[in-house]
């Protein structure tokens, strides 16, 4: 069960398709993944969002965070996923 869930949107030409964004607050070593077909600047976007929450005055958690971007099979680009993460 998703700790968070989220509801954004992917531009795919005129069409703007449902992406669901689930963040999942484990045990494990303190890693931050981002999974589901993420592009390069969508995988960058784990630094931006660490630097957002540490800037925020929040501590960012010592424990395994894991962001899915549904559906896989949809390509995802850009910072537009930095918000719902």
């Amino acid at each position: 069960m998703p700790l968070a869930l989220v509801h954004s949107r992917a531009l795919t030409g005129v069409r703007a398709a449902d992406v669901t964004v689930e963040c999942d607050l484990g045990p494990g070593l303190p890693t931050f993944a981002v999974v589901g077909l993420a592009e390069t600047a969508v995988k960058e976007a784990r630094d931006r969002v660490r630097s957002a929450i540490q800037n925020s005055g929040f501590e960012f958690p010592a424990r395994r965070m894991v962001v899915n971007l549904a559906p896989a099979d949809l390509p995802k680009e850009g910072g537009r996923f930095d918000l719902p993460m």
